[in-house]
């Protein structure tokens, strides 16, 4: 049976992030580990959705906070040894890395520590700790915009049953919309743990081979990534709940 052909959006997606990739891989990484600005397009990581459920995502457009949300989860869904890489560019237009959500060796971490990249213990000490603490950083703004998807969304779901003439297709996009927000923020609660366990078996298996004084911090910024983890377990949103859309007039 002939297959057929990828939606043109996609085809020029991978064109796009291909080039990049060939003729700019020398310059793409920016400060703090980011692709540089004039690489980016708004709809870089909208194919996140894909990946957290394993289904073509919903055709309603993206609200701001749903588009920050997949800007926000990729680098946490991303393994960190993919961060200033050559190829990065790739993984962020999902040209690279995807259909990887079930996949999980929480070895990969210190085998890639322990490659030819980092020459001394100090360096991989260096590199677990920013690791540990860029994680760190990320975790406020992606769960405080997670809690506004989340509080909208109820609101959407409430609203279903007023909206009126709303047809079969529109009703099940919309519940698929929701479920995509619902299955990202999932993936990276997922994604959050699995790191910590790679985390740790880096760090043991660091002191166990060249122990040093730098364990000490590392371990302590460990603990606080975990303690911040635990601290959103259920995010809810901070301030007041509005009425619902199905109720205003």
């Amino acid at each position: 049976m002939q297959q057929s052909m990828p939606p043109l959006s996609l085809l020029r997606r991978g064109i796009f992030a291909f080039a990049a990739v060939s003729l700019l891989a020398g310059c793409a990484n920016g400060d703090f580990k980011e692709v540089k600005p004039f690489l980016v397009r708004d709809d870089i990581h909208d194919w996140v959705a894909n990946d957290a459920t394993g289904t073509i995502r919903s055709w309603y457009e993206l609200t701001d906070d749903e588009r920050q949300l997949r800007d926000l989860a990729y680098p946490l869904i991303q393994p960190p040894y993919d961060r200033q890489t050559w190829y990065q560019i790739a993984g962020e237009y999902g040209v690279i890395g995807r259909g990887q959500a079930g996949r999980f060796d929480q070895t990969d971490y210190a085998t890639r520590l322990f490659g030819d990249r980092y020459s001394s213990p100090s360096a991989r000490y260096s590199r677990l700790l920013d690791d540990v603490r860029d994680d760190t950083t990320r975790l406020p703004s992606f769960f405080e915009t997670a809690t506004r998807v989340f509080d909208i969304d109820q609101k959407r779901r409430q609203s279903l049953a007023y909206i009126s003439g709303l047809s079969a297709d529109e009703h099940n996009e919309a519940l698929k919309r929701i479920n995509e927000n619902a299955a990202i923020l999932a993936l990276v609660r997922t994604r959050l743990h699995q790191r910590v366990a790679s985390y740790h078996f880096a760090l043991e298996r660091l002191v166990l081979m060249t122990p040093t004084p730098q364990a000490a911090q590392v371990e302590l910024s460990l603990n606080h990534l975990q303690d911040q983890i635990a601290r959103y377990r259920n995010p809810v949103p901070s301030w007041g709940r509005e009425r619902s859309l199905a109720s205003t007039n």
